[in-house]
């Protein structure tokens, strides 16, 4: 099984990438976002505890996250692998993530990382904002932040996978079918 941590900060180009890597080698798109999402719609216990817990502005625990993770995995159990996509975002989701991935015999291969400097996150965020509506795109100074918040306490989950020779560092600037060569250059060692 494939199973991946596809890394970057906001604006890198995760989504647009993860898509090339699902429909190459058919593995599941594991956003913890649109899990939850889902979770909820479902109205399934874990679903209904982070609802109750978002509605009163509440972050959702990490084991209610990993729960949801684990349901995934256990309603897939014939996937080729999986892209995990804005998770982990803390050493403790790593190590949370790799305890749960190693009791199903399914660790995480590899973590790419797509390196973009911050000057061209917020350039392609605030071109995002304008055609994706999304509010957090389209001010700069939130922008920052969210850069200033993935620097401070995401890019750490990074050398957690260096611990492990885990890591790979992609350039994120380029066009996307150079970008996705690099990556795929990536995933075929870990396939051999």
């Amino acid at each position: 099984m494939l199973n991946l941590v596809l890394f970057g900060p906001p604006g890198a180009g995760k989504g647009t990438q993860s898509k090339k890597l699902i429909d190459k080698y058919g593995l599941i798109h594991l956003s913890t976002g649109d899990l939850l999402r889902a979770e909820i719609a479902e109205g399934t216990e874990l679903g209904l505890e982070a609802k109750k817990l978002m509605d009163h502005g509440k972050l959702v625990p990490d084991e209610v996250v990993i729960g949801m993770i684990s349901h995934k995995l256990d309603a897939n159990k014939d996937a080729k692998g999986f892209i995990f996509d804005g998770f982990p975002r803390t050493v403790t989701q790593a190590e949370e993530l790799d305890e749960l991935l190693n009791s199903k015999g399914a660790p995480i291969c590899c973590m790419i990382a797509l390196e973009v400097n911050d000057n061209e996150l917020e350039h392609r965020l605030l071109l995002r904002g304008k055609d994706s509506g999304r509010s957090d795109d389209a001010n700069p100074e939130v922008i920052r932040k969210r850069i200033k918040e993935y620097n401070d306490k995401t890019a750490p989950v990074a050398d957690f996978y260096k611990g492990q020779s885990k890591f790979n560092s992609i350039n994120g600037i380029g066009s996307v079918d150079e970008i996705f060569a690099a990556i795929c250059a990536i995933v075929e060692k870990y396939l051999k």
